[in-house]
């Protein structure tokens, strides 16, 4: 059966879905853009600011699981400029110090706000 975790400490959803859904050993985070949680305003000053604030709201999301940025074994970075790779790459990987996850990155025509990158992520515990 699956658990529903939310969390005030990241955006809440602007759609029909929840933060995360634990499933036996795995969380499933749903794709962070760069809200802040307490205002729900974007951060757009850069793709830098914008990616380390969809980490944020994912360890954010993964802390009230009882995970931490450590648990992640698989994420989706979806990027509106492939050539912005290497600046959301740099701030990514700041995030982790060793066994860095299974990744992908894609370009995409839009993601939701007109962001410049979203982030998603399974976990496990």
């Amino acid at each position: 059966m699956a658990e529903i975790i939310n969390t005030e400490n990241a955006p809440s959803p602007i759609g029909p879905y929840n933060q995360s859904v634990r499933t036996g050993n795995l969380l499933f985070v749903s794709g962070q853009v760069p809200f802040i949680a307490e205002t729900m305003e974007l951060v757009t000053e850069s793709v830098e600011a914008e990616t380390h604030q969809v980490m944020k709201n994912i360890d954010a999301i993964l802390r009230k699981a009882g995970l931490s940025l450590s648990n992640i074994v698989k994420a989706s970075i979806f990027c509106k400029d492939l050539n912005d790779f290497t600046r959301i790459n740099e701030v990514y990987g700041s995030y982790f110090r060793e066994n860095y996850p299974a990744r992908e990155c894609v370009e995409v025509s839009r993601l939701p706000k007109d962001v410049n990158v979203e982030i998603s992520v399974i976990a496990e515990f």
